[in-house]
């Protein structure tokens, strides 16, 4: 069992078969990133010996997980839900210490976890099939839902409780045992989730968590027993895993990274529309596959709009995200903030001008960067490269023909944001930006758990979406149709 220790770093282990279990490989840890020399997690990385039982614990475990029922097993993700807002608090300090966003956005995201939970709970209860009509008197035609069995989850850092709940609760309830490998950098809320699942009565094996380095995913998704992976990461990895899983006919789910554009016309409020890219860019600290990247003003909203975005990116606190004054926390780290950093300067080489920055001091002893806003053209290779961070550049069109082009123009179609008040240009937007997501007057970032969530070109894999409940059913289980003709018993045959 995970002992969640909010001062102290916290000793994991394994979940495997129902049992909490040291893994044979080599030691590792999770850092805070406001605070890069505290240990938040500690623990033996899983290795092959682990991996191996973890499969066969869900093999074993997936049939009767299955006959459990779909009711009784929306019952035990209730449950789930209702453990885990008892635990909320200390989870959200807990994600704050080891991932580092503020501690109300780590709040925000426990609620939603929790959220979810009764979100796919509730979906016991709804219809499991479809009737369609027979061209014979006597028989019925029905679809039937079957799990697919074993599915691997490979989950992410920067929502290390949200994204882990959209893709297990709807897998366990369809009927799915899992094996879910969370990101290193933030083990500890893994397995604080790990723990909720199994007291809340997902039998031994239905949940298995290993924890490792990416080597550890690999091996897991190219397992033959591996039915479905369902993954959100980079699209480099993603390229890896659909190599892995496409061949041998499993089903593969995956959402990849993003270069999100907003778009603000002349006939907005260049102060309302400033306010809410903001939070687009900064929130978690930039580090959201949905972010706001590249702001792309229309005409005279480019003069209008880059004050307005930089007062409020100057007046910015960067901060220790415990801290009650901080707006926006540490990055996740060295390498995180040193990648950001370096394509900053590289896009000022290239040209860009650093219109504002946070005007706070930053903290010596942790991840951080600076809230940055940058001018510049579609040219520079920030506006092209995906940087995980609080940076988004300001770029001017003449028409929203011209902004449309833009903001396409880039291998990812994960979000985008249209800000007008002229119906004729939401539409056109809504038409041809190439997106997944599209915002009207609202951030990149943010959607609902009961709509389709997904995006186009590389931001995504085709298969059903995430999040919506139907999507969900789409993915984790095979469709059957079946026939049902009544038949005359024998002792009633004339």
């Amino acid at each position: 069992m995970t002992t969640i220790q909010n001062s102290s770093s916290v000793p994991l282990r394994h979940l495997v078969g129902g049992r909490w279990i040291d893994g044979s490989g080599e030691p590792a840890h999770s850092a805070d990133p406001a605070h890069p020399d505290v240990v938040v997690a500690s623990y033996r990385m899983a290795g092959s010996e682990e991996l191996d039982q973890a499969v066969r614990a869900a093999e074993v475990a997936q049939r009767c997980w299955q006959d459990l029922g779909l009711i009784q097993r929306g019952r035990i993700l209730r449950r789930a839900a209702e453990l885990l807002a008892e635990r909320s608090e200390d989870i959200a300090v807990l994600m704050t210490r080891e991932h580092g966003k503020t501690l109300p956005e780590s709040r925000g995201e426990v609620a939603g976890s929790v959220e979810t939970l009764h979100y796919h709970a509730s979906r016991a209860r709804a219809a499991d099939g479809s009737t369609y009509p027979s061209g014979h008197p006597d028989e019925v035609v029905r679809t039937v839902r079957r799990p697919l069995g074993v599915v691997a989850a490979i989950t992410p850092w920067n929502f290390p409780l949200q994204i882990p709940v959209w893709k297990l609760a709807p897998a366990l309830l369809w009927g799915n045992a899992v094996v879910w490998k969370p990101a290193s950098d933030t083990p500890a809320v893994a397995a604080a989730f790990a723990e909720v699942l199994h007291d809340a009565g997902v039998p031994a094996g239905a949940v298995n968590l290993v924890l490792g380095p990416g080597a550890l995913g690999s091996a897991l998704v190219a397992r033959d027993e591996v039915a479905g992976v369902t993954f959100t990461g980079s699209d480099a990895v993603g390229r890896l895993i659909r190599e892995a899983v496409v061949p041998r006919g499993a089903k593969l789910q995956m959402e990849l990274g993003g270069h999100n554009a907003a778009i603000v016309l002349p006939d907005v409020d260049p102060a309302e529309a400033a306010e809410v890219l903001v939070g687009a860019v900064v929130g978690a600290t930039g580090q959201k596959c949905t972010a706001t990247r590249r702001v792309i003003a229309v005409g005279t909203a480019y003069d209008e709009l880059l004050p307005e975005l930089a007062k409020r990116f100057e007046a910015l606190k960067v901060g220790d995200g415990s801290l009650a004054d901080s707006q926006v926390g540490p990055v996740i780290n060295e390498r995180a903030r040193a990648e950001i950093d370096h394509a900053v300067e590289q896009a000022v080489r290239e040209g860009a001008e650093v219109v504002a920055r946070s005007a706070a001091r930053l903290p010596t002893d942790g991840h951080f960067v600076a809230p940055t806003v940058l001018a510049g053209t579609p040219e520079l290779t920030i506006c092209r490269e995906e940087v995980f961070g609080p940076v988004v550049t300001v770029l001017r069109a003449d028409d929203l023909d011209e902004a449309i082009s833009i903001a396409n123009d880039t291998r990812y179609g994960l979000t985008a944001a249209l800000f007008t008040t002229d119906e004729r240009a939401v539409r056109q937007g809504l038409a041809e930006l190439d997106a997944g997501l599209i915002k009207v007057n609202s951030p990149n970032t943010g959607s609902e758990l009961h709509a389709p969530f997904g995006g186009l070109k590389d931001s995504t894999f085709p298969a059903p979406r995430e999040q919506n409940g139907d999507s969900s059913a789409d993915f984790f289980t095979w469709s059957k149709t079946a026939y049902l003709r009544t038949a005359t018993p024998r002792g009633d045959r004339s």
